[in-house]
């Protein structure tokens, strides 16, 4: 027996505000009714969660998840536009739910202010009907999408880096995961975050209101999903491409013997494309490092080592360390020569993903005494002089 999706209807108030929706035959009064039914889970209010929430909002998606464990900081605002100078130093979900309410006074919003996991992500998103990914590192979104998997959720993927960014739409049900696309998370250090690498204030706008279009469009049914395809945007040259993306019938996560049936659990092996970076945070511990406290405390006693900034030059202009040696990451393995073999040496970068990768190539090159600053020049700002500027 055929059944008929009931929505509440639409009151007067809200058929003047969508008045441009309603009058599209794709959408009319059933389309809008559907997207006030709908419940939208976005995993972060940053760079690619604030325009997909302020143009959810603004079609009028009933309820927005809101789900970011983050404070709003000053570097945020060149382009997580959700937020506002006044916001600094408050919860991203209180500063984006405001926001929200003053656009849109009927959306609901649902805060959650903590960080979604491979332990919490099937009861934080089950009952949505839509997840919108604007995750900042691996761990987060392998936990998202293996639970939207499990729970038979679209998954809205988007991620940028420097000036490209890239989106899909994963559904396991019609196409492939994305698991099928990357089984497992990259090595660490792989993949530099947008704190290390930059990020263009603007990409995040585009590929988030891109985000959005799939996630009204997959609401109310209508158009041609990306779902098997892979839309990159190049913003440098301005230009569009499109990769197609087959289902794999050994994924592990949604192939024919999937072995996955709970979220897997990954260390925070490195920051990823998205765009809330936690700078105070310490990146994964490794046999090489050294806290920032150790270091305050062997520089209060006055020992003999060398502090070596692999940060680029113009990164040096925004904050430094005194009484350091600079040599750019990229050098480091033609400039072995310049790197003191006879007492210890502590490498630093940003955030503690390149300067740990440094070490790396210097241990087996045989340097028994280089060291890793866990957290780098941004924890140090944190937690050992906030006079040193953070970026």
């Amino acid at each position: 027996m055929q059944t008929t999706e009931v929505h509440e209807p639409l009151t007067r108030d809200e058929r003047a505000r969508y008045a441009r929706h309603l009058i599209l035959p794709e959408v009319g009064l059933a389309g809008q009714r559907k997207l006030k039914a709908a419940r939208v889970a976005l995993i972060g209010a940053g760079g690619l969660g604030s325009p997909a929430a302020l143009y959810l909002a603004a079609a009028g998606v009933g309820t927005l998840g809101l789900i970011d464990d983050d404070v709003v900081d000053a570097s945020n605002l060149q382009r997580q536009i959700i937020h506002s100078t006044a916001s600094v130093g408050r919860p991203k979900i209180e500063s984006a739910a405001e926001r929200i309410a003053a656009l849109n006074p009927g959306v609901r919003v649902e805060g959650h202010a903590v960080k979604l996991t491979a332990e919490n992500a099937m009861k934080l998103l089950r009952g949505y009907d839509v997840v919108v990914d604007g995750t900042d590192n691996f761990p987060t979104r392998y936990a998202a999408t293996d639970a939207c998997v499990l729970l038979g959720i679209p998954y809205v993927y988007g991620a940028v880096y420097r000036f490209e960014g890239q989106t899909s739409l994963f559904d396991a049900r019609v196409g492939p995961c994305y698991r099928c696309l990357f089984p497992q998370p990259p090595p660490p250090g792989a993949a530099p975050s947008c704190e290390e690498a930059g990020v263009l204030g603007v990409l995040p706008g585009v590929i988030g209101l891109l985000q959005a279009t799939q996630t009204v469009k997959q609401i109310i049914g209508i158009g041609t999903s990306l779902a098997g395809r892979l839309l990159v945007f190049d913003a440098l040259d301005m230009s569009f491409r499109e990769l197609r993306l087959r289902k794999d019938p050994e994924c592990a996560l949604c192939g024919v013997s999937a072995t996955i049936k709970a979220p897997v659990h990954y260390d925070a092996t490195c920051q990823t494309d998205g765009d809330t970076a936690q700078r105070s945070t310490p990146v994964q511990q490794t046999a090489f490092d050294v806290q920032p406290a150790d270091i305050k405390a062997r520089l209060d006693r006055g020992d003999a080592f060398e502090l070596l900034d692999v940060r680029d030059e113009d990164e040096i202009e925004l904050a430094a360390l005194p009484h350091t040696a600079h040599i750019p990451a990229y050098e480091v393995a033609e400039r072995t020569g310049e790197i003191d073999r006879t007492r210890d040496v502590v490498v630093f970068c940003h955030s503690g993903g390149r300067s740990a990768r440094v070490v790396t190539l210097l241990r087996l090159q045989g340097f028994d005494n280089v060291y890793n600053l866990n957290g780098g020049i941004a924890r140090w700002s944190a937690e050992i002089d906030p006079t040193v500027p953070t970026y």
